[in-house]
């Protein structure tokens, strides 16, 4: 607790606090577990949202903070080939700018011509700022606790934690990205003949012992689409793309790679649904 206490105050700090009367804003940085708890007594009747009575109850102590503060470190760490830190990369709002900048991806970058999703933006930085190569351990390494991508994604998603979901739309690009994502995740293919809605199209539906969210219900689907977040049954911090990756295999479809544009274009679509709502960054899942 103490740990996580350490690592909540510089965030909140740097957002100067709580607002007049000490109400929390949609634009402030929030504690994860007081987003969930709104969201939860928001939604008393959710058995999505409810579901988990031992992850709640862990919330407080998530062990996804510890890799957050593995994170912070690797983030402001001088390393690569060109022995720079990563404060120069700008994921949207500014060099450096990591508050609310999170929850605004994907967005289009005028440096590369292209929409990114947060882990390609991350990457893109550590091998043209640090200088990385494609090939090596720390850009090519996405999943789990040890390695570098999921500790800075853990690390640098906190910092937007209560912050509403904010998808930038206006470029055409970006409309052209989500488009394609709403299309994905509709298709039906595979040998199951299964889509995104298939398990997310309505309520109630579940999968073993795991309820499934509802994507037109927001309130729902913020928490679903809060990646990064410890996942309790993998014992492992896991990304959207790890989302991604799990749920295509689950319906038989063929692979989405990191870094794809059918991967960002599906992020894209599902921060979309959650628009307006209070991001969990980050959560804990079963």
């Amino acid at each position: 607790m103490f740990k996580k206490a350490l690592l909540a105050l510089p965030v909140a700090m740097a957002l100067g606090g709580l607002a007049a009367g000490g109400a929390a804003q949609a634009s402030e940085w929030q504690d994860p577990t007081d987003v969930l708890q709104k969201l939860l007594d928001n939604n008393p009747d959710s058995k999505y949202l409810h579901q988990s009575e031992q992850n709640i109850m862990m919330m407080p102590d998530n062990p996804a903070l510890w890799v957050a503060e593995d994170g912070e470190q690797l983030f402001y760490e001088e390393r690569g080939p060109n022995n720079a830190s990563l404060e120069s990369c700008d994921f949207g709002k500014g060099p450096g700018v990591l508050e609310g900048a999170y929850v605004e991806l994907p967005r289009y970058f005028e440096d590369t011509g292209k929409v990114m999703d947060f882990e390609h933006r991350l990457v893109h930085c550590m091998k043209e700022i640090q200088g990385f190569d494609a090939d090596d351990p720390e850009v090519a390494q996405r999943h789990g606790n040890d390695t570098d991508v999921m500790q800075l994604t853990t690390y640098i998603a906190m910092q937007s934690s209560g912050m509403e979901w904010q998808p930038a739309n206006e470029h055409p690009k970006e409309q052209a990205m989500l488009a394609a994502g709403e299309k994905l995740f509709f298709r039906r293919g595979g040998a199951m003949d299964f889509n995104c809605a298939s398990c997310h199209g309505e309520s109630g539906k579940r999968v073993r012992a795991s309820r499934l969210p509802k994507m037109r219900d927001s309130q729902e689907w913020t928490k679903a689409v809060s990646w990064p977040a410890h996942r309790a049954g993998h014992d492992n911090v896991r990304s959207q793309g790890h989302r991604i990756r799990g749920c295509a295999w689950q319906m038989r479809h063929a692979g989405i790679k990191p870094d794809s544009m059918a991967n960002t274009a599906l992020i894209a679509f599902w921060n979309e649904a959650a628009r307006g709502e209070p991001a969990v960054l980050p959560d804990l899942k079963r």
